[in-house]
C-alpha cells in the first residue's frame, strides 16, 4: 500500500511538471515504438519460417557467368538433367520459367505475371493446395493436358474468393502461341519467388517450352532450379557434390562454357535466398532504431538527472523528517515507472502506424512484407524495456549525501550540482551526440545518392511519352495478321487529336525487366576481338519506325527505319554510339554488316543472317536511372517480330489520350488488353521510389534523433548553468562581461558536441569497416557527407546552448550573491 501511496504522490509532483513528463513520455515513445515496429518488420520479413513444409531442407540453385557479366544465367533443360543424375544429396529437382500470360475466360482480358512448372515443383517446394489440387508429374509431357493453379492473391484479389473458378477453362496467350488450360487449384498465401505469379501452369500450356529449340538447346537458359535436400544430407555436402557434377559437364561441352566465360554453380538455402535484397536495408534500418534507442534513453537519463539533483533539498526536509534511503529510492522509482510506463502506453500508439508504413516501405525489397501488422508479442518487449528503463532511472541518481540526510544543509536553500551529476549528464549527452551523428552521416549518403539520381536525367523525353502495354494476342491469327494489326494500331492512333508521334517496341524502359536485360553475341564486318576474347554482346531492341523520334533520341549517322524495312526486304539494324565507337573508332559504322553469333538465336527464331548497319543513335540506357555507356543494336519489329509496347507522344497531358487510345484498339480487337498506361517520368519515379523511402525513412530517424540530442544538450546546459549561479555572479562581481559567460557556456555546448562527434567518426569507422568485410553493400560515406553532418551537429550544439548561454549572460551578481 506504501508504494501506492508513493505513485499518488508521483503523480501529483508530476503534474507540476507537465513539460517534463510530456517530454520524457514522448522520448521514451519515440525509442520504444520505434523499435518494436522496426523488429515487427525484421522478424516478419527475415526471421520468421516460410509456409514450405520443412523449409530448411529447401535449396535455390543458380548458375552464373561473371565473365559474361550475368550474375543468374538460368538453366537449359540438357543442363537440369545432366545436373539431376545420380544425386545423392539432393532428394529431387523442380523447375520454374518465368512468363507473361495473357488470360482470357477469368473476367476482363489481361496480361499477368506466370510461372511455367513440371509436375516435381510444388512437391520440391513443400506447398500445400487451399483449394482443389496441385500440379503433379502426371501434368507433364507433350500429351498432357493444359492445367494451371492460381496464386492465393490472385484468386482472393481477382476472383473474389469464388470456389465454382475450379474446374474452368481459360486461353493463356503468349508471344510463342496460345493455349488452353483448366483451373486445378488454388495455392496456400505463400512467398513467390524468383517472382511475383498470378498463375503458375504446366509446360504443355507454352509452345515454347515443348520445342525441340528448348528440349535440347544447352544454351537456351530460361528456367529456374530449386531442390530439396536428401534426409540427414547438409548444404555443404549437396554444395561439393553439385560443384563436382557441374565440373564434369562444363569439362564434357567446352564448345558451350568458355573459360573467359567463367561459368560457375553455386546452391543456397531458399530462406536465406528470399531474404537476400531485404536482409542488408532492414537489419541497417534495425541498427538504426537502436541508435534512436540509445538517443532517446540517454536524453530521459538527462532530464531525469537533472530533475533529481534539483530537488535534493525536498529529498533533504523528507530525510530530515525521517525517510530512509529505501523509502526515497522508491519515491524515484515510483516517479520513474509513471514516466516510463506513460512513455510505453504512447509507444503501443505510435507503433502502430508505424508498423503500416515500415511494411510498405520493406514490401519494396520483400513480398513477406506485404500486409503484415504490429507483432503484439514485441509490445510486452517494449514494456520490459520501459520497466528496466524505469529502475535505471531509479537507482543512477545519487541521493543527497550524508550531512544533507541529517539536515546539515538545508540552510543554504539552494542547488548544489555534484561533480558527479555532472560528469553523467555529460556521458550521457555526448552517447546522444555521437548516436545522431551516425545516423545524419548514414542519411547523408542515402540523400546524396538520390540527389545524384533525382538530377541526372536520361537522353530521351520522359514527360510526354506514354508506354502502353498491349501483348500479343495470336489466337486464330497468323504472324501476318498479327503484324498488321500493330500497324493498324500506329495509324489510328496516330490520327487521335493531340498525337504527335507514335511507335511500337518490345520492352518499356526501366519497366519490363525480363526484355531489358536480352542480351546476344554478335560480330561486325571488318572488326576483330584481341587476345582471342569471344564476341562482343549487346542489348537487343525491336522497336518500329518512328521510335526514336517518339522518344526525341534523334538519329547521329543514317536514316532510321522505314515502312519499306519488312520481312523479306534486307535485314537491317541501327547502332547505339558505343557499338559504333568501340568496333570502328575514327571510321563510319554506316553500311558493315553485322551479324548475331549466339547460339540462342537458333532458339527463338532469329536468323543468323548479315544485317547491314544503316544508323546511329546516342547510348540509350533503358535500365539503369544513372545511364552509362551501353551497346545496344536495334531490329525492326516488321522483320522480326517482338512488340507489345506502345508509345505515344502528345502535345499536351499524355494522359489525357488513354481513353481514345483504349477505345481504338478495342475497337480493333474486342479481347486485346490495354494496360499499364504511363508515362515514362512517371515509370522512372516508381523506379526511384525505393531510393527515396530509403532516404526518407533514415532521414526522420536521423532529424528525430537530432532533435532529442538538441534538447538533451539545451538540458544539460541549463542544469550546468542553474548550478553555477553563484560562481557567474562572483565572476561579474568581479568584472567578467556578460559576453564572457555567454561564450563560455556556448563553448561548452560545442565541446560536448565535439567529443560526441569525434567519438561518432570512431565508432562509425570501425563499424563500417568491420561491417564491410561481411556485407559487401555497404556504402562508405564520403567526407563531404561526414563534414556536413558534422557541422550539421556543431550548429545544433551552439543553437542549444544559446538560450542557457543567454540565461547565464542576463544573471544579476547581487542577486545571485544574496541567494546564497
Amino acid at each position: 500500500m506504501s508504494f501506492l501511496r508513493d505513485l499518488r504522490i508521483a503523480l501529483r509532483s508530476l503534474s507540476r511538471v507537465r513539460t517534463l513528463w510530456i517530454t520524457v513520455a514522448l522520448t521514451l515513445a519515440l525509442g520504444i515504438g520505434a523499435n518494436a515496429a522496426i523488429f515487427s518488420v525484421v522478424r516478419a520479413v527475415l526471421l520468421r519460417p516460410l509456409a514450405n513444409r520443412d523449409e530448411d531442407r529447401l535449396l535455390y540453385v543458380r548458375q552464373s557467368a561473371p565473365g559474361l557479366g550475368q550474375p543468374n544465367t538460368a538453366f537449359s533443360v540438357p543442363e537440369i538433367k545432366d545436373m539431376g543424375e545420380g544425386l545423392k544429396t539432393i532428394q529431387e529437382l523442380g523447375t520454374f520459367s518465368e512468363i507473361d500470360f495473357t488470360i482470357v475466360g477469368l473476367g476482363t482480358p489481361r496480361e499477368i505475371p506466370a510461372g511455367v512448372v513440371d509436375g516435381n515443383y510444388f512437391h520440391v517446394m513443400g506447398l500445400r493446395p487451399v483449394l482443389g489440387r496441385l500440379l503433379t508429374p502426371s501434368d507433364d509431357g507433350p500429351n498432357a493436358t493444359g492445367a494451371a493453379v492460381l496464386t492465393y492473391k490472385f484468386w482472393r484479389e481477382s476472383q473474389h474468393g469464388d470456389p465454382g473458378v475450379i474446374g474452368k477453362t481459360v486461353r493463356l496467350e503468349s508471344a510463342m502461341g496460345a493455349r488452353s488450360a483448366v483451373i486445378v487449384g488454388v495455392l496456400e498465401p505463400s512467398v513467390p519467388y524468383p517472382v511475383s505469379t498470378e498463375i503458375i501452369a504446366n509446360v504443355v500450356t507454352s509452345p515454347h517450352h515443348l520445342s525441340a529449340t528448348m528440349v535440347t538447346g544447352r544454351e537456351h537458359r530460361m528456367t529456374e532450379v530449386f531442390a530439396r535436400l536428401a534426409p540427414g544430407a547438409t548444404l555443404d555436402a549437396a554444395r561439393a557434390e553439385l560443384n563436382t557434377v557441374y565440373a564434369s559437364m562444363v569439362a564434357a561441352h567446352p564448345e558451350t562454357y568458355k573459360p573467359e566465360d567463367h561459368y560457375k554453380i553455386d546452391v543456397t538455402r531458399m530462406h536465406d535466398q528470399i531474404n537476400l535484397r531485404a536482409n542488408t536495408i532492414l537489419w541497417v534500418l534495425f541498427a538504426a532504431s537502436g541508435l534512436l534507442f540509445v538517443i532517446a534513453s540517454s536524453n530521459v537519463a538527462n532530464l531525469v538527472l537533472a530533475r533529481t539533483v534539483r530537488r535534493e533539498p525536498e529529498l533533504a526536509v523528507r530525510a530530515a523528517l525521517g525517510a530512509g534511503r529505501a523509502a526515497l529510492r522508491r519515491s524515484l522509482l515510483a516517479e520513474s515507472l509513471v514516466l516510463c510506463g506513460s512513455g510505453a502506453l504512447l509507444a503501443v500508439m505510435i507503433a502502430i502506424p508505424m508498423v503500416e508504413v515500415l511494411a510498405r516501405y520493406a514490401a519494396r525489397f520483400s513480398v513477406r512484407a506485404v500486409g503484415m501488422t504490429l507483432d503484439f508479442s514485441l509490445v510486452w518487449f517494449g514494456i520490459g524495456l520501459a520497466l528496466i528503463a524505469a529502475v535505471f532511472l531509479a537507482f543512477i541518481p545519487r541521493l543527497p549525501s550524508l550531512d544533507v540526510l541529517r539536515g546539515n544543509g538545508m540552510a543554504s536553500g539552494g542547488t548544489r550540482v555534484t561533480g558527479g551529476s555532472s560528469r553523467r549528464l555529460r556521458v550521457f549527452a555526448i552517447m546522444q551526440i555521437t548516436a545522431s551523428f551516425l545516423l545524419l552521416a548514414g542519411s547523408a549518403v542515402l540523400l546524396r545518392t538520390l540527389y545524384e539520381l533525382e538530377k541526372t536525367r536520361p537522353p530521351f523525353d520522359t514527360t510526354k511519352v506514354l508506354a502502353v502495354n498491349l501483348p500479343v494476342m495470336s489466337y486464330g491469327k497468323t504472324p501476318l495478321q498479327v503484324q498488321d494489326f500493330y500497324r493498324e494500331v500506329l495509324r489510328r492512333t496516330a490520327a487521335l487529336p493531340g498525337v504527335e508521334q507514335v511507335s511500337t517496341g518490345f520492352s518499356v524502359p526501366w519497366r519490363d525487366e525480363q526484355g531489358l536485360n536480352i542480351k546476344f553475341a554478335f560480330t561486325v564486318q571488318g572488326s576483330k576481338r584481341e587476345n582471342g576474347l569471344g564476341d562482343r554482346r549487346a542489348g537487343f531492341r525491336s522497336v518500329s519506325p518512328g521510335f526514336f523520334g517518339t522518344l526525341g533520341v534523334p538519329i547521329l549517322e543514317g536514316r532510321d527505319f522505314r515502312e519499306s524495312d519488312k520481312d523479306g526486304a534486307e535485314r537491317v539494324v541501327i547502332v547505339s554510339e558505343s557499338v559504333a565507337k568501340s568496333l570502328f573508332p575514327g571510321q563510319d559504322a554506316l553500311n558493315r554488316d553485322m551479324q548475331w553469333t549466339d547460339p540462342v538465336m537458333k532458339f527463338i527464331g532469329i536468323s543468323y543472317e548479315p544485317r547491314r548497319i544503316i544508323g546511329v543513335v546516342p547510348d540509350i540506357d533503358d535500365e539503369n536511372i544513372i545511364p552509362s555507356p551501353g551497346m545496344s543494336v536495334y531490329q525492326p519489329v516488321d522483320q522480326e517480330g517482338w512488340q507489345g509496347r506502345l508509345f505515344v507522344r502528345a502535345k499536351q497531358d499524355p494522359y489525357a489520350l488513354v481513353p481514345a487510345i483504349s477505345r481504338t484498339v478495342h475497337e480493333l480487337s474486342a479481347d486485346q488488353p490495354v494496360e499499364r498506361a504511363s508515362t515514362l517520368e512517371d515509370i522512372r519515379a516508381e523506379v526511384l521510389t525505393p531510393d527515396r523511402l530509403n532516404a526518407v525513412v533514415f532521414g526522420g530517424f536521423a532529424a528525430v534523433a537530432l532533435l532529442i540530442s538538441v534538447v538533451g544538450v539545451a538540458g544539460v546546459l541549463a542544469f550546468s548553468v542553474s548550478g553555477r549561479t553563484r560562481e557567474f555572479g562572483i565572476r561579474m562581481a568581479l568584472g567578467a562581461q556578460p559576453r564572457n559567460i555567454l561564450t563560455g557556456v556556448l563553448l561548452e555546448g560545442l565541446v560536448i558536441a565535439s567529443i560526441g562527434v569525434g567519438t561518432g567518426l570512431v565508432v562509425g569507422f570501425g563499424f563500417a569497416r568491420a561491417l564491410s568485410k561481411y556485407v559487401a553493400e555497404v556504402q562508405q560515406p564520403g567526407a563531404l557527407s561526414v563534414v556536413a553532418s558534422a557541422i550539421l551537429i556543431l550548429a545544433a550544439a551552439v543553437i542549444a546552448s544559446a538560450v542557457p548561454a543567454a540565461r547565464a549572460a542576463r544573471i544579476n551578481a547581487v542577486e545571485a550573491l544574496r541567494a546564497e
